[in-house]
């Protein structure tokens, strides 16, 4: 063990603990006079949003929160939503982000997991809410959440309206110190395969996070996604890892921010053309969503600049986004992560490469962030070398990764196998420290007795005119183990067929990209492809879909 020196503090030196509260101060100083915007309805200085947060902190405490306590919300992304991810904190309870798209049986697992003693609710959400209430275990009180104050909503042991009891609420609230190590937040992942599991995060680990994407983003010269003087609009849920996280950077910038509510395509370009947004995020389904949109055609995006996470981003999508305007750039995370993982960079020497190859390093998950390390590791507890071709799992070190789920230790215990937290997700390391996502080992195909990536494959086909939207998935296959399944969402008036999908893979067998075995024997087109509730591929659901469409001899599969 190290010999180290340690030095006793002056018995009257302050412990600087590392708080929420302490990014909601920093932001006020810069910009007093930037807004916060909700829609085309709402609209107010930061010097305001900090009463705001004050009035909401007494009307909770007036209610009955205690540190400790959980608190849960249920909204849309509004201005209310960035009130309530500093104010509970604050308050030294933790903030349960709810997320609404789960099924309701799901929804009330988590709120009965999670112990949630009081719920924030968007009217919207009344009549789920209501379906649930009797089966709550915990819940003592709710508030209601309502862009029309004037409009009445019953619900169970209602303490008030949000702005009415905030309008009557004091502006001033002193925030307490407490140990940084104190829980803050929590959600519930959207897995596949058995109920969501609870992640849950800190004071220090949001802190540490905030910093090291504020520094990624405003500091690395190849990046420059947000700095002070951008205006920023999430498009990623902000019951979804705090919507990346990107709120408390927003919020410590003093950027001015713009919350979109529902996510509707007409208003998301509305808002992005009318407030001059020129920082979001997303995954690349809602960026499809959002090109696609009836007001967003003819429309100039010219210096938007977007990360795209969640799932990979090919370079079909890239190529679209920025003939459109955009200047797309990958990053990489998950919900236990917190999330911000890695962020694409281009060093001096890609600068001065091709435009192909720039793109294809943009489009990678990219380069670990500040404080994160990463290594890639074989089912043996072996370390592969960095070398861009050894696969492996990813497992990551980093501040502020969860340290396990809620209330399940054995499954905490098997996240962090080894004092590293695996991923589940198959990847490369190179020597410029490139993270390449091969694919979710899950999601890996073996077919011919080769392993192929279904995104690697899916990003091949992208590449195809036809296509819009492409999923891949392997399938049972009595000769060879497992067949690559595509299933396709075409653009309007496109046609393709698996014959003519097979002839645009050819060339990339030959440049051996690919093996012949990852040629899709059989595709489906569909008009939609399966998501989760965060917009993610649901490639077990396209999995069971599959099966039931080979079962019945579907007329819509094409073969070879």
């Amino acid at each position: 063990m190290l010999s180290t020196r340690l030095i006793a503090p002056a018995d009257n030196a302050y412990a600087y603990p590392l708080l929420v509260k302490r990014l909601l101060m920093s932001g006020s100083r810069y910009e007093k006079t930037r807004e916060i915007v909700y829609r085309d309805q709402v609209r107010y200085s930061y010097a305001t949003f900090i009463e705001r947060v004050a009035r909401l902190a007494n009307v909770l405490t007036a209610a009955g929160v205690k540190a400790g306590d959980t608190v849960a919300v249920m909204d849309w992304d509004s201005h209310r939503y960035l009130e309530c991810m500093f104010a509970i904190p604050m308050l030294g309870a933790v903030l349960h982000t709810i997320n609404i798209r789960l099924s309701s049986e799901q929804i009330l697992y988590t709120m009965n997991h999670a112990e949630d003693r009081f719920v924030l609710v968007n009217a919207e959400f009344a009549g789920l809410y209501q379906g649930i209430a009797a089966q709550l275990t915990t819940v003592e009180k709710t508030l209601l959440l309502t862009d029309t104050p004037e409009q009445s909503v019953e619900l169970p042991n209602l303490v008030g309206e949000y702005e009415s009891l905030l309008a009557a609420a004091s502006p001033r609230y002193e925030f307490a110190d407490f140990d940084e190590n104190s829980v803050a937040t929590t959600f519930y992942t959207t897995g596949t395969t058995g109920n969501p599991k609870g992640v849950y995060f800190t004071h220090r680990q949001l802190v540490l996070h905030t910093l090291s994407m504020a520094t990624t983003m405003g500091s690395l010269d190849s990046i420059r996604l947000m700095g002070s003087d951008d205006v920023y609009m999430p498009i990623t849920p902000m019951f979804h890892v705090h919507a990346w996280g990107v709120p408390y950077v927003a919020t410590m910038l003093g950027v001015k921010q713009v919350y979109p509510g529902r996510y509707e395509p007409d208003m998301l370009c509305r808002l992005i053309r009318e407030e001059k947004v020129t920082f979001s995020h997303c995954v690349p389904t809602i960026l499809q969503m959002v090109l696609n949109a009836p007001t967003a055609q003819g429309h100039d995006f010219g210096g938007l600049k977007m990360i795209i996470g969640g799932s990979a981003l090919n370079r079909s999508l890239y190529e679209v986004a920025k003939s459109r305007g955009i200047q797309l750039t990958a990053a990489y995370g998950m919900s236990e992560t917190c999330p911000l993982i890695s962020c694409g960079f281009l060093n001096e020497e890609l600068r001065a490469g091709s435009e192909d190859e720039r793109t294809t390093y943009r489009i990678k998950a990219g380069i670990p962030v500040p404080l994160v390390e990463a290594a890639i590791m074989d089912d043996h507890g072996n370390f592969h070398p960095a070398d861009g071709e050894s696969q492996g799992e990813l497992v990551l070190r980093a501040p502020w990764l969860t340290q396990g789920y809620f209330r399940e230790p054995e499954k905490g215990e098997e996240l962090w196998q080894g004092g590293w937290m695996h991923t589940g997700d198959v990847a490369t390391l190179d020597s410029m420290g490139f993270i390449d996502i091969r694919d979710r080992i899950k999601d890996v195909i073996k077919t011919g007795g080769e392993w192929l990536s279904s995104l690697e494959l899916e990003d091949l086909i992208s590449r195809h005119a036809a296509v819009r939207e492409v999923a891949v998935v392997g399938v049972p296959d009595p000769q060879w183990g497992e067949r690559p399944f595509a299933l396709l969402v075409l653009r309007d008036g496109a046609e393709l067929d698996a014959k003519a999908l097979k002839e645009h893979l050819k060339p990339f067998v030959e440049q051996g990209l690919i093996n012949k075995w990852a040629i899709p024997s059989q595709i489906a087109i569909v008009t939609e492809v399966p998501k989760t509730s965060v917009g993610k591929l649901d490639k077990k659901r396209i999995r069971g879909d599959i099966a039931q469409w080979q079962a019945s001899g579907s007329a819509f599969l094409s073969t070879v």
